[in-house]
């Protein structure tokens, strides 16, 4: 009796680079409105500039954890020293920071003083809803969707940012 186990394919060299963008954008995107929403309640005077560093701080924190943990959870027999493989897989997640560019350019234009804090917020949470549709739209074109099935993808990665929306809502 023999059983032949099929472990799933592994992503080709080429197809792995836009599967780490595809994923940094929506991971970046979710969590840039999730950092803005909570700072922008918190109590105290108003710094957006505090902010926006603190928002930027976290994405590179996130992306380094999230590197290393690839790095420590597919090690293998590789010759390459740990160090090395553990900065190299860190490095790759800059798409994740990337995605969180926006917010922190909307923040640090109210630091700038062209609008308020809480318009910077909106304006975040706006455009982060937005791209989480994109990302959605992309990620399953790029898989070989159709459109309609392309923009529903859109619709439920846009539905974490409506979700995020709606807690600043209720939570103000």
């Amino acid at each position: 009796m023999s059983t032949s186990t099929t472990l799933p394919r592994r992503p080709r060299r080429r197809e792995e680079p836009l599967q780490r963008l595809l994923f940094g954008g929506v991971y970046g995107s979710v969590l840039a409105s999730v950092l803005a929403a909570a700072l922008g309640h918190d109590t105290g005077t108003s710094d957006p500039g505090y902010d926006a560093v603190w928002v930027l701080l976290a994405g590179a924190a996130s992306a380094a954890a999230h590197g290393y943990a690839h790095s420590i959870a597919h090690r293998t027999g590789d010759k390459a020293p740990v160090t090395t493989t553990a900065v190299r897989s860190m490095l790759t997640e800059w798409p994740l920071v990337a995605a969180m560019l926006p917010t922190v350019a909307a923040l640090f234009g109210a630091y700038a003083g062209w609008w308020g804090e809480e318009a910077a917020v909106d304006v975040a949470l706006t455009l982060n809803t937005v791209t989480l549709f994109g990302w959605g739209v992309w990620a399953a074109r790029v898989a070989g969707r159709g459109w309609a099935a392309a923009c529903r993808v859109g619709a439920v990665d846009m539905l974490l940012g409506l979700c995020i929306v709606a807690a600043n809502v209720l939570s103000k």
